[in-house]
C-alpha cells in the first residue's frame, strides 16, 4: 500500500501509526524524527509550508524510497489540537520514471545522430542539437519554428510528402534523402521517419546520420580507382597490386601476357613462383619486408622472371608500399618499367665472359681485348665462339645486341656493364 499515516503528540512520539511504510511504530518513529519536527527546517528535498493553516509539504527518502508527506498540527482522531499527524505517499515508482526520463532525455539532446519532432503542420516541438547543427543554428531556434524556415521550398515539398506518408500509414520508413545545406551544397542522409504520440495528437518523428561526407569519399575512392584501373590497363606498362603476403589482387593485362597467362588465373596466385631461382630472391625478400613495415615507401631493383612456358626474362621492377592507417601497409604496386626478351633459360656466364660482353659493347677491338683481360689471342676467339654459341648471335653485333635485349647489359648504364643482379658462375 503506497499510503502510510502517523499521529504523534506534542514530543513527536508516535500515538498511532499505519500504512504499507509504517508496519511497527519503531519505523514510523524514525520516518518522523528524520522529518526534523513541526517547526524545524525540512530534511527532505523540498518543502512547501502553507503559512496560514501550518500545513507543510515536502518530499523525503527513506528507507531507500521517495515520499511525497503532508504534515497536520494536531491529532487526526479526537479532536485534540496537541502534536502533529500526517501523511507518506510513496511516490519512488514515479521519481525513477522521471529521473529515465530526464536520462533520455539528455541521451536524446546529445546523440551524434541528428533528430527531430515536427506536428501535422510542419512545425517544430523538439530537435536535438545535431539537428540543429545541420542548419547552422541551435536546438532552442528550431523548437517552434516550421520547416519552411530552414529548407529550400523544393526540399520542404519533399519533407512534407514524406511527413504525410508516415502521419496516413502509421508506419516507419527508412530511407535515404537528399537536402541543401545552408551554404547550397548538396548533402545526403540516411535514417528512419516514423509517426509518435505527443500530447494527444500524432505526430512524425525523424532520426537521421549525415553521410555526405562519406558519400563524397566513397565517390572520390571510386572515382580513383576507375583512374587507376584504366591507367593500368591502357597504359601497356605491366604491373601487379600484390597483398602483404605476396599473392596477386590485381594484375594488368600486359603483365599478364608477359607472363603467358589469363588475368583470372594469375588472381590469388604467389608471385614469388614466377621468380627464377637464380635471381636475387634474398635481396627482393628484404625490400619486402621493408615495404611491408613500412620502413621504405619506394624500392627499385630488377628481377629474373619464369613465365608460363618455362622461359624467363629479366624487369626492372619498380615497387610501391600502399599506405593505410595502421603501422604495417596494405599492399604493395609492383611496376615494370623495362623488361627483356623471353628466353630460354641460360647457362651463368663467367666473370671473363660478361667482361668481355662489356668491352665489345663499349666498341673494343679483338687486340684491346685480350690485352686488357690478358688473354691469349687462341684463348679470347674460344670465349667469343662460346658466347655465341650461348646466346645464338652469329656475328659481334648480333652477339652486343642480344646480351642487351636478354638482360645481360644494363641498357641505361654507360659505360656499358652488367645487369644489376646478374651472377657469373666464377672465374674463366
Amino acid at each position: 500500500m503506497p499510503v502510510s499515516w502517523w499521529e504523534a503528540d506534542e514530543g513527536l512520539r508516535i500515538v498511532n501509526c499505519g500504512g504499507g511504510a509504517f508496519h511497527d511504530p519503531g519505523t514510523a518513529q524514525r520516518f518522523v524524527d528524520s522529518l526534523g519536527g513541526a517547526d524545524g527546517g525540512p530534511a527532505g528535498e523540498a518543502a512547501a509550508e502553507d503559512r496560514g493553516t501550518g500545513i507543510d509539504r515536502r518530499q523525503v527518502r527513506f528507507g531507500g524510497r521517495l515520499f511525497d508527506v503532508t504534515s497536520y498540527p494536531g491529532r487526526l482522531t479526537g479532536g485534540r489540537h496537541g502534536g502533529t499527524s500526517g501523511l507518506a505517499v510513496d511516490i519512488s515508482a514515479l521519481d525513477v520514471v522521471r529521473r529515465d526520463h530526464t536520462a533520455f532525455t539528455d541521451f536524446a539532446d546529445y546523440a551524434p545522430a541528428a533528430a527531430f519532432i515536427r506536428d501535422a503542420h510542419g512545425r517544430y516541438l523538439w530537435a536535438n542539437h545535431a539537428y540543429a547543427h545541420l542548419y547552422g543554428t541551435t536546438a532552442e531556434a528550431v523548437i517552434g519554428s516550421s520547416v519552411t524556415d530552414f529548407d529550400t521550398p523544393e526540399d520542404v515539398a519533399t519533407f512534407q510528402t514524406l511527413d504525410r506518408q508516415v502521419l496516413s500509414s502509421g508506419r516507419p520508413v527508412r530511407h535515404t534523402i537528399s537536402y541543401h545545406r545552408p551554404d547550397g551544397s548538396p548533402g545526403r542522409a540516411v535514417g528512419h521517419r516514423f509517426p509518435v504520440a505527443e500530447d494527444g495528437r500524432t505526430c512524425v518523428a525523424g532520426i537521421y546520420i549525415d553521410i555526405t561526407d562519406y558519400t563524397l569519399a566513397l565517390s572520390q575512392r571510386r572515382a580513383a580507382e576507375e583512374d587507376l584501373q584504366a591507367l593500368s590497363e591502357h597504359s601497356g606498362l605491366p604491373c601487379a597490386l600484390l597483398s602483404t603476403g605476396g599473392r596477386i589482387r590485381r594484375v594488368s593485362a600486359s603483365a599478364a601476357e608477359l607472363l603467358r597467362m589469363h588475368v583470372p588465373d594469375l588472381l590469388g596466385r604467389p608471385a614469388h613462383g614466377f621468380l627464377a631461382p637464380h635471381g636475387d630472391l634474398a635481396g627482393l625478400r628484404h625490400a619486402w619486408r621493408d615495404l611491408v613495415n613500412r620502413r621504405r615507401r619506394r624500392v627499385q631493383t630488377s628481377a629474373v622472371f619464369l613465365d608460363a612456358r618455362g622461359e624467363e626474362w629479366r624487369a626492372r621492377v619498380l615497387l610501391t608500399a600502399v599506405s593505410s592507417g595502421s603501422r604495417r601497409a596494405r599492399g604493395v604496386w609492383a611496376v615494370l618499367p623495362h623488361h627483356t626478351l623471353p628466353h630460354r633459360p641460360l647457362p651463368p656466364l663467367t666473370a671473363a665472359q660478361l667482361r668481355i660482353l662489356t668491352l665489345l659493347s663499349a666498341g673494343h677491338g679483338n687486340n684491346e681485348i685480350a690485352a686488357s683481360l690478358r688473354l691469349s689471342r687462341q684463348t679470347l676467339d674460344y670465349h667469343l665462339g662460346r658466347l655465341r654459341e650461348l646466346l645464338e648471335a652469329p656475328t659481334r653485333l648480333a652477339l652486343v645486341s642480344r646480351a642487351y635485349v636478354l638482360g645481360i647489359l644494363d641498357p641505361q648504364a654507360w659505360p656499358p656493364r652488367s645487369a644489376v643482379g646478374f651472377r657469373p658462375a666464377g672465374p674463366g
